[in-house]
């Protein structure tokens, strides 16, 4: 562990251990208020100090096994380095959860997203291969009982889609998902290829963060055209006769979002809605980033979605994320869903690098 991390720890179980001295006052259990206050953060730095305790346990035997490597007992020896596996072990642990306490809160990790997934290069194979997309982060929601609803789609003639829109919800949707930004390119035989010879194919994702009511952008409505028409997609002869589709397009910047899931206009006015605040927000975002000129390796923040980011490659049964150089020869367990060994390296990765950044920090 870094000395600069180390040094915070050790500042955080410090305070901790003064907070208890503190509460113990009858001074202080006498003001209510102030009781309150302390006993909130005494119970916030407790995660922290109970970690450092066991930290200087696990210490203290690795000593001790340390020592015991010297006896002149081979069966004392034999045991002492069993005790030392599993001290350092337990170290590397502890150091680990207790970086992470760390890092400060990310607050968009826990929202829920919107999932675009559009056909590239490639013509009807990339449309195929979106369809692939969508099977796999549905499968992949369906693994972590989250919830997922279409939004709007526009099917291929050849089948899979030119481009379709998720509203994926649960529990750290976007902590997950927010790396998947970016290129994601195929390389396989079309159905229709006579000669066998391998196609590269490409469709973009897109993951937006779905705004919460305090987060909105404000929009007037003399920005936006408001147009409905008739859901083209299954549904029923309900949604088929009546124009329940609703299409928005803001005029100052000429995103067009629209929806078509629901029956009711009104629903389907809504989710557009928040579809739009959330393109609006990532657009802000990416002037804000590039006014910086901070380009984020891991998270394809920047409004870039060209980035080519990851690579199936079918005749091989491989799957590369070229961001961390990671390879994985689990292509049919990956798009069936099983998406968390490549998704937890990267989220790894993020983490050393906040950490790296909290070490330099003054």
């Amino acid at each position: 562990m870094r000395p600069s991390l180390l040094e915070r720890l050790r500042a955080l179980a410090a305070r901790h251990e003064a907070l208890g001295r503190e509460l113990a006052d009858p001074a202080v259990a006498a003001d209510p208020e102030r009781f309150r206050a302390l006993s909130i953060e005494y119970a916030r730095t407790e995660p922290v100090a109970a970690r450092m305790r066991a930290l200087e346990a696990a210490r203290e035997n690795l000593a001790a096994a340390e020592a015991m490597r010297a006896d002149p007992d081979p069966g004392i020896r034999e045991l002492a380095e069993e005790e030392r596996a599993a001290a350092e072990a337990r170290i590397a642990e502890l150091e680990r959860e207790l970086e992470l306490m760390l890092l400060p809160e990310e607050p968009e990790d826990r929202l829920n997203v919107f999932l675009e997934i559009r056909a590239g290069t490639g013509g009807a194979e990339a449309a195929l291969f979106a369809g692939d997309l969508l099977r796999m982060y549905t499968r992949y929601a369906e693994r972590r009982g989250w919830e997922v609803e279409q939004v709007s789609a526009s099917p291929a003639e050849q089948g899979g889609y030119k481009e379709v829109v998720l509203r994926v919800s649960g529990r750290d949707v976007y902590a997950r998902l927010k790396f998947e930004s970016g290129t994601h390119r195929v390389q396989r035989v079309p159905a229709t290829e006579s000669q066998g010879r391998i196609h590269t194919s490409a469709c973009t994702v897109a993951v937006l963060p779905e705004p919460e009511a305090v987060d909105t952008v404000e929009i007037s409505p003399q920005e936006l055209r408001i147009d409905t028409f008739r859901a083209s997609g299954a549904g029923g002869q309900h949604v088929n006769k009546t124009e329940s589709a609703v299409r928005i397009t803001h005029l100052p910047t000429g995103i067009v979002v629209e929806c078509q899931d629901e029956r009711s206009q009104h629903k389907n006015r809504a989710r557009a809605m928040a579809l739009l605040q959330a393109r609006l927000r990532e657009r802000e975002r990416a002037r804000r980033e590039a006014e910086r000129a901070r380009t984020r390796r891991l998270l394809v923040g920047s409004g870039d979605r060209s980035e080519r980011i990851r690579t199936y490659n079918f005749p091989q049964g491989r799957v590369t994320d070229h961001r961390i150089n990671l390879t994985l020869y689990k292509l049919d367990e990956i798009l069936d869903g099983d998406l968390d060994p490549v998704i937890e390296p990267l989220i790894r990765e993020h983490q050393a690098e906040r950490l790296a950044e909290l070490a330099e920090a003054p």
